[in-house]
């Protein structure tokens, strides 16, 4: 990011070794050598290790140093060990405090070489999605939970096929690296059945089986699939998900829900009803969002969940990825701080023919 202003408290840290030196030495002018504040003058360079590299570390060290020798000699101070116990003092803090310097910064660089494999990670787990399938036009938002990051349990996918745009989201059970993991595996797989399986169904049970092999039966993931069609149809496979919402045209909602809802992906060694597919009605204007619970189930001060149904106005924004962008806005203002589960959502507009390709 361009034209990034420092921040405020990194830059009290950054005057805070001259500052508390500056006080020191006032304070041993004015109350003179018997309050005994000169070996504080070592408080410079370890502050300045807090922040600063090991070349300033060192700097504001050779600084404390002359400032401690001029306050020493005008106190009178090397007739006798004080003097020299000061300077001692803050020869061995500065030390120190460039060792810590030193050893912050190879941390500091190891961490951006993480990050920047992890963000390479993160862009071949989470793809961007196609902007554009025929008449669909797509956005898609993803808010971890975890500070700093850009993935986690929930997933999203969306697969040009001849017979439609094929989509996923879902959530994984669990978090941290077993949830990315396990996330990953079943976009894999959702890659590959998505153009190979002639019906939904078949994409549905790849899943299942891949689930199941990489969670024992002791894994989940909770998921919708989705195909639109050219004939007006959006086909769903519901595999324990929260329901889509379906915005109409007219500005009505529907939120469709199969006739019985399945396990989720790998618990299907458990029994349970199996995943049945359900169509709705999808014609030009109306719109498609698929999300995951970390959405609707975000609680304001009081408890209360998001109300998803009074907010969806909000995508009637005419641009679609700006639409989603004022929804997720109010998803984090709703819940007045950083979100507890992640939220993924997935939106999916039928052009009409008067508008074009955007």
């Amino acid at each position: 990011m361009t034209g990034e202003r420092p921040q405020p408290r990194h830059a009290v840290l950054s005057w805070l070794p001259l500052i508390t030196m500056s006080a020191v030495a006032l304070v041993d002018l004015v109350a003179g050598p018997s309050v005994g504040l000169l070996p504080l003058v070592s408080l410079g360079p370890a502050f300045s290790g807090l922040v600063g590299g090991w070349r300033r570390t060192a700097l504001v060290g050779g600084l404390a140093l002359l400032l401690c020798l001029a306050l020493g000699m005008y106190d009178g101070l090397f007739a006798e060990r004080r003097g020299f116990t000061a300077m001692a003092s803050v020869a061995g803090v500065t030390g120190a405090g460039i060792a810590a310097a030193v050893m912050r910064g190879r941390r500091e660089a190891e961490l951006a070489g993480v990050r920047s494999i992890a963000e390479v990670a993160q862009r071949v787990l989470l793809r961007p999605v196609p902007l554009n399938v025929g008449s669909l036009r797509m956005a898609v938002s993803y808010t971890s939970a975890v500070a700093e990051a850009h993935i986690g349990g929930d997933l999203y996918e969306v697969v040009a096929t001849p017979r439609g745009a094929r989509l996923i989201v879902g959530d994984v059970q669990g978090k941290g690296l077993a949830a990315v993991e396990t996330a990953a595996v079943v976009l894999g797989a959702f890659r590959e059945a998505a153009h190979d399986e002639p019906d939904l169904g078949g994409v549905g049970a790849r899943l299942e089986r891949s689930v199941g092999r990489e969670g024992d039966g002791e894994k989940f993931v909770t998921a919708i699939l989705a195909e639109v069609r050219s004939d007006h149809q959006v086909v769903f496979l519901n595999y324990g998900h929260p329901p889509p919402l379906v915005m109409r045209r007219d500005g009505s909602l529907d939120f469709p829900e199969p006739a019985e809802y399945a396990l989720p992906l790998g618990l299907a060694v458990h029994g349970g009803p199996e995943a049945k597919p359900f169509t709705v009605r999808f014609a030009p204007g109306d719109q498609l969002l698929l999300y995951t619970d970390g959405v609707t189930e975000t609680r304001d001060a009081r408890g209360d969940f998001y109300p998803l149904p009074d907010r969806a106005v909000l995508l009637k924004e005419p641009d679609a990825r700006q639409a989603l962008e004022r929804l997720r806005d109010d998803l984090i203002r709703y819940a007045e701080g950083p979100l507890h589960d992640d939220a993924a959502m997935l939106l999916v507009r039928y052009r009409e023919h008067s508008e074009g390709a955007a």
